[in-house]
């Protein structure tokens, strides 16, 4: 309470600066103002003596009298500014006493360079770009309620370079896939995110209403069927970078709102899809990382080639002793794992749920999980000669699913009756213009869905989506 009520008489101080400032005709807020990065005029290209003209956020402020320091920041770096009383206008001079830390200023003068080797601009000129009425947080790095620096992400950005490293990886990372992809001889496109049925994956949507068309509409929760459409309509090699949305809950994984890889390509299969995101996530993360481990927590994450591939019971019999291809009572078993799962659940259910809970967590290093029971996979091809088991693999990273892949089932009769089963006999809940599409002949094809949220927090070591979202879904903040 100490804190805020500090913070509230700065807020009121500063307040009373800005109209100061206002009332003797300068402007707190100015216009634009024309100038170099710092980076390229004073730490790329120093030059003694050399007139510039830069702008940022004063971070830290001294005076000593008749002279002042100031640290302005940009998005480039830092760069001392020194004022001294007789060398600066009257006018400019009383600005400079009006700033505090975290004002936009615009300054002009001449470089040079201290006793210490630091560059320095003497100040010339100066302009207040924007009056910050709030202070910034001393140790920001001692704040508790993380919260905070999810809602106010503007401010987490200002005072936490490791942030704003995190999002200009984030940038390049999208950028980089985006090249692996072109380079590939992949088409680029884009789908609707407003879809009449749901579909492409099992997950509850959000729901909404076009007046204009009087129908309701969902959010996708996935792109799968309308690329799939573009296979039947001749595009062989497609990819999305793409928006879902998922009306389910949150945690460090998950966000209602997530950005998605999907990629098709016909006459291709899940093994030739294992190869691409082998490939694809090995050559991103050599552009960001280079090619040594990358730390996540208290372990290291190798990226070396081949990674390895296991079946899904082979995985559990693995971690736990258990081989569920003979046992007679999976029930039994999964609560001797002390595994919990509704009576409702079938037997491949409950299976799925031993692996998520017991195995799912230890896969750190790169793991390709194959051969997933059919009943749980509506849109894969199953395997010749064994109809229970799908053409599917999933790739965990980390401790967590970042990949998911078919050889996508293009029976169109085959795809109806699964769709039908998915939906309880509800014609309503089937995409029939899908199936259609399948009926005019849908080259096999592989499939590959990339979470990129996921992808990006392996690849800057950070463990909670929220990280790596520039700004992650919240309950409503009440601001006075």
């Amino acid at each position: 309470m100490q804190q805020e009520n500090k913070e509230g008489e700065q807020v009121e101080l500063r307040k009373g600066i800005r109209d100061e400032l206002i009332k003797n005709g300068l402007n707190p807020y100015g216009g634009s103002f024309l100038r170099e990065s710092i980076k390229d005029c004073a730490m790329d290209s120093f030059e003694e003596n050399k007139t510039i003209k830069v702008a940022g956020r004063i971070k830290a402020k001294r005076g000593h009298g008749k002279t002042a320091f100031l640290d302005i920041y940009d998005e480039t770096g830092k760069l001392q500014v020194y004022v001294k009383k007789d060398s600066v206008s009257e006018d400019t001079f009383y600005l400079v006493s009006k700033t505090d830390i975290g004002d936009i200023i615009g300054v002009e003068g001449k470089l040079f360079k201290t006793r210490t080797g630091e560059s320095t601009i003497m100040l010339e000129k100066m302009k207040m770009l924007s009056k910050s009425l709030h202070p910034l947080p001393e140790k920001w790095h001692g704040l508790t309620d993380v919260e905070t620096r999810y809602r106010q992400r503007y401010l987490d950005l200002i005072v936490n370079t490791e942030v704003r490293d995190t999002f200009k990886k984030r940038s390049k990372v999208i950028k980089e896939i985006r090249s692996y992809f072109d380079g590939k001889g992949f088409l680029e496109v884009e789908t609707p995110m407003m879809q009449h049925i749901v579909g492409g994956a099992t997950a509850k949507p959000f729901k909404t209403h076009h007046n204009a068309l009087g129908v309701d509409l969902y959010l996708r929760i996935a792109p799968e069927l309308y690329l799939k459409r573009l296979l039947v309509g001749g595009f062989e090699k497609v990819y999305e970078i793409n928006r879902n949305f998922r009306n389910e809950g949150i945690s460090r994984k998950h966000n209602p709102e997530f950005t998605m890889l999907e990629v098709y390509e016909a006459y291709n299969d899940y093994f030739g899809m294992m190869e691409l995101a082998e490939d694809m996530i090995v050559t991103v993360n050599s552009c960001i990382n280079g090619d040594i481990p990358v730390a996540y927590g208290d372990t290291r994450i190798n990226f070396d080639r081949p990674w390895k591939r296991i079946s899904l019971l082979e995985a559990i019999k693995e971690k736990t002793g258990v081989d569920f291809e003979k046992v007679k009572d999976v029930f039994a078993e999964a609560k001797k794992l002390g595994v919990d799962f509704e009576k409702s659940e079938g037997k491949w259910e409950i299976i799925n749920k031993v692996f998520e809970h017991i195995v799912e967590p230890e896969l750190i290093q790169p793991t390709f999980i194959v051969d997933y029971p059919a009943e749980l996979c509506p849109l894969s091809k199953t395997k010749p000669g064994d109809p229970e088991i799908s053409e599917r693999f999933e790739l965990f990273i980390a401790g967590q699913e970042l990949a998911n892949a078919y050889s996508e089932l293009n029976d169109p009769v085959e795809q109806r009756k699964r769709f039908l089963e998915q939906a309880d006999g509800s014609m309503d809940k089937v995409d029939m213009d899908y199936i259609r599409a399948l009926e005019y002949g849908m080259p096999p094809a592989g499939g590959l869905g990339i979470g990129i949220d996921r992808l990006i927090m392996v690849l800057t070591s950070n463990k909670s989506i929220r990280d790596v979202v520039l700004f992650p879904q919240l309950k409503p903040e009440k601001i006075d």
